[in-house]
C-alpha cells in the first residue's frame, strides 16, 4: 500500500512591503513522501511571494502537468506558471508557451539550477526569472515545520523576513534570468 500525502496547515501574517500586498493566508499543503521539506517550504514562499488574486498550489511534485504553483485569471486562463526547486529546460519551455508569466523559486544553488539550462530552448527565456535565497536559509527555516504551523513572512527592499512557529530568519531574495 502506498503512503499518500502529509497534509501541513500554515497560517501566514504576509507583509509584501514591495508589492503593497497584505493578507492573513490560511494554506492547506499537501506533502508528497518524497518531497522534502525544504522544497515544501520553497513552495509555501513561492505562493506568499507570489499571492495574487486566481493563485493556487498544485499537488506539488505528484502534479507532473501543473507546476508547483500557478495564478489564473477571472476566464480560467493560465497567467503564471511558478516552478519549485531545480525544473528542467523543457518544463520551462512549456510553461513559457502556456502562461505570460513564468518564474522559478528556489533553495538550491542558483548557478547550478540555471546550468542545465544553457543552450536548451526555454520560450522567452530572458523573461523567466530565477529566484533564490541566501545559502540555508531554507534549510534552516524548514527544521522548524510542524503539521500546523504559524508564520509572519515579510517582505522588504528585496529581503525576506520569517518567523515560523518561533523560529525567525531572513535573507535577500536574489533573482535573475533564465537566458
Amino acid at each position: 500500500m502506498a503512503i499518500g500525502a502529509t497534509i501541513h496547515t500554515f497560517t501566514v501574517q504576509l507583509s509584501d512591503v514591495d508589492r503593497g500586498v497584505y493578507d492573513e493566508l490560511q494554506l492547506r499543503v499537501a506533502r508528497h513522501p518524497s518531497e522534502t521539506d525544504p522544497y515544501m517550504l520553497t513552495r509555501v514562499l513561492a505562493y506568499c511571494l507570489e499571492y495574487e488574486e486566481g493563485i493556487a498550489l498544485s499537488e506539488g511534485v505528484s502534479a507532473t502537468d501543473e507546476p508547483a504553483v500557478m495564478v489564473r485569471d477571472l476566464t480560467g486562463a493560465l497567467v503564471a506558471w511558478i516552478e519549485v526547486g531545480a525544473p528542467d529546460a523543457a518544463r520551462l519551455h512549456t510553461g513559457s508557451m502556456k502562461a505570460e508569466r513564468v518564474a522559478v523559486y528556489t533553495h538550491r544553488d542558483p548557478e547550478k539550477v540555471a546550468a542545465p539550462w544553457a543552450g536548451k530552448r526555454i520560450h522567452r527565456a530572458e523573461d523567466v526569472l530565477l529566484h533564490s535565497f541566501d545559502a540555508g536559509f531554507v534549510e534552516r527555516m524548514a527544521r522548524a515545520i510542524e503539521r500546523r504551523n504559524t508564520a509572519t513572512l515579510t517582505r522588504t527592499e528585496g529581503r525576506v523576513y520569517l518567523e515560523l512557529n518561533d523560529v525567525s530568519g531572513e535573507s535577500d531574495v536574489h533573482t535573475r534570468t533564465a537566458a
